[in-house]
């Protein structure tokens, strides 16, 4: 191997050596930057949670603070703590109570004296009733014992049962006589928290974690208490008799300049982020926590990705080379097949052309209707036929436009039996009116209209114009009639024999009547002159009907229909062909 293949081999070596470490060290800033990234996301989204808990929280906490110093300004009240034996004014009192507890929703609401002794309360009448019970050690009765509203947090004496209770001074003019107390609980608050996925915690003003989504930690402290702290919480039972300090199982750590702290819990060995948030209103601290595991999720997911990234970057090198010897290949493909794309247009096009040339040149009508009557296709020939463009007449439903108002009914009875496949093999004849006034008799043939599929999705009608085929006829039928009364006039010269002896009888008769008329009148012989002039009328009116039925023979009539007597007919023949022979 020569020095320069060695040269540019340990060049191409320096090369990727170097390339892999700008991608080591790009897919690791990545990372942490997608880490770090995903760690403030996770700080605003517990700033925001913290504001919405602090808001529920102040919600409940102040919701019921109204109804202490309200149930302490009615007077029955003032008056249970001066009479406390009296029993009408206890049962005033308790059923008092209990209604606005009901009406109000919260867990109690009691009076209690001086000395913190109930005297009334909503749950009066239940096992863990607060009547004769002693609060006097509990922080809320001395605040309002010494006129001030209380606030305070605590399990239940008597019921064992965490609440947030809330009280008020009865006032006799100057003079405190009594409290009112109302207990209200913060579960809903809990409940709300248990459907989170991270722990919430809401610690008192000594750091004694009282309320929170992780039963294990409640009553346990977050930093040391001192002896007096203990015995403060121990002397007013606020977590129960039984109260001993614990630490809660975690550590903290705060990392650099961020705003909360890092909370490494014992019992589940899982990290969070933690953010403090004070309620000194309430003497409050709100904890709420994320899962740090989210952080190294989104650090290696990022990770993963531009690795992906830098193989993707290498393939894609590999791929281009390949790229550019496929592409002049696929560009010679494409030419040939546009080519090949053209050369099949151009036959459609010509092919197309030639259908159109043919449906042109034809003289028969072609009419093309769909399965409910609708006009699909017409061509040339059957547009002249009516005298209506093909955009007039394809979309339309019968009736129509040529349809020749005479025969509206004969077009409706030809139309249904079409659509319903019942129209005649031979066809039918039709006649239209043109759109210039004209009559068009025509001939229709009609067939099923098959599709690609072999599916029926109409019918094609073939119209063919025979009104030139109908004056031919009408002429020739003429022509026919014209030749027959030629025949019927030289009939009548072969008949005048016939004739002139048929009218000589008559006539004859006539004269004779008429003279034996005239003779019976001159003698007054009325009776015969009545026979012979009846003979008489009778010979006329014989004569009169046989010219006329000469003449009407002879001569040329339309044709017509009239009423007739059968049996009058054929004695009228008879009598013609008797005297015929007779004259043989």
């Amino acid at each position: 191997m020569s020095v320069s293949a060695i040269l540019a081999l340990t060049r191409s070596h320096w090369r990727a050596a170097i390339f892999a470490l700008l991608a080591v060290v790009l897919v690791w800033g990545g990372g942490e930057w997608a880490g770090q990234r995903e760690r403030n996301a996770q700080w605003d989204s517990l700033r925001r949670s913290a504001e919405v808990q602090m808001l529920a929280l102040r919600g409940v906490a102040t919701r019921y603070s109204y109804l202490p110093y309200t149930v302490a300004q009615q007077p029955f009240m003032a008056a249970l703590l001066q009479q406390p034996t009296f029993p009408a004014l206890r049962d005033e009192a308790n059923a008092y109570l209990e209604r606005i507890n009901r009406q109000a929703g919260s867990d109690a609401l009691y009076v209690m004296a001086a000395d913190g002794t109930t005297l009334a309360s909503s749950n009066w009448d239940l096992p863990h009733s607060f009547v004769n019970q002693n609060y006097r050690n509990r922080p809320y009765f001395k605040e309002a014992l010494a006129g001030r509203p209380g606030r305070f947090y605590g399990v239940g004496k008597t019921t064992g049962e965490p609440g947030l209770f809330v009280s008020a001074p009865v006032l006799d003019g100057e003079r405190v006589i009594g409290v009112v107390a109302v207990k209200v609980s913060l579960q809903p608050v809990v409940a709300t928290w248990d459907q989170l996925r991270d722990p919430v915690v809401l610690l008192d003003e000594r750091g004694i974690a009282f309320l929170g989504s992780v039963p294990e930690w409640l009553y346990k402290t977050s930093r040391t208490l001192t002896a007096e702290e203990v015995h403060a919480v121990r002397d007013v039972e606020q977590y129960g008799s039984a109260w001993q300090p614990q630490p809660l199982p975690w550590q903290t750590v705060r990392p650099g300049e961020e705003p909360g702290l890092e909370i490494q819990t014992q019992d589940t060995a899982r990290r969070y982020l933690g953010l403090y948030e004070s309620l000194p209103d309430l003497g409050w601290t709100l904890v709420l926590m994320a899962d740090r595991q989210a952080v190294s999720l989104a650090r290696q997911q990022a990770w993963a990705l531009l690795s992906l990234a830098a193989g993707v970057l290498i393939l894609g090198a590999l791929y281009w080379g390949l790229r550019e010897r496929r592409l002049r290949e696929t560009q010679q493909v494409q030419a040939e097949l546009e080519h090949r794309v053209q050369e099949r247009t151009s036959e459609l096009q010509q092919a197309h052309a030639f259908r159109q040339s043919m449906e042109d040149s034809l003289l028969v009508g072609m009419r093309a209707r769909d399965l409910e009557g609708r006009i699909v296709y017409v061509n040339a020939a059957f547009c002249d036929m009516v005298g209506y463009r093909a955009d007039e007449l394809i979309g339309r439903l019968p009736p129509y436009p040529y349809w020749h108002p005479d025969d509206i009914e004969k077009h409706w009875s030809n139309s249904d039996m079409t659509l319903a496949g019942k129209a005649a093999a031979t066809g039918f004849e039709s006649r239209v009116r043109h759109r210039d006034g004209h009559d068009v008799h025509t001939m229709v043939y009609t067939a099923r209209l098959i599709d690609g599929q072999g599916q029926h999705i109409g019918w094609m009608s073939s119209v063919v114009d025979i009104t030139e085929q109908k004056h031919v006829q009408e002429q020739q039928r003429q022509r026919e009639a014209q030749l027959q009364r030629v025949q019927r006039v030289v009939t009548v010269g072969e008949m005048a024999s016939t004739l002139a002896h048929e009218l000589k009888q008559p006539l004859g008769a006539l004269v004779n009547y008429a003279s034996a008329a005239r003779r019976f009148a001159e003698q007054g012989r009325l009776d015969l002159l009545d026979d012979s002039l009846a003979a008489l009328g009778k010979q006329a009116q014989r004569a009169s009907e046989f010219v006329s039925r000469i003449q009407r023979w002879v001569r040329q009539h339309p044709e017509q229909w009239e009423v007739c007597n059968l049996a009058d007919v054929v004695e009228q023949s008879l009598g013609l062909l008797l005297r015929a022979e007779a004259l043989r």
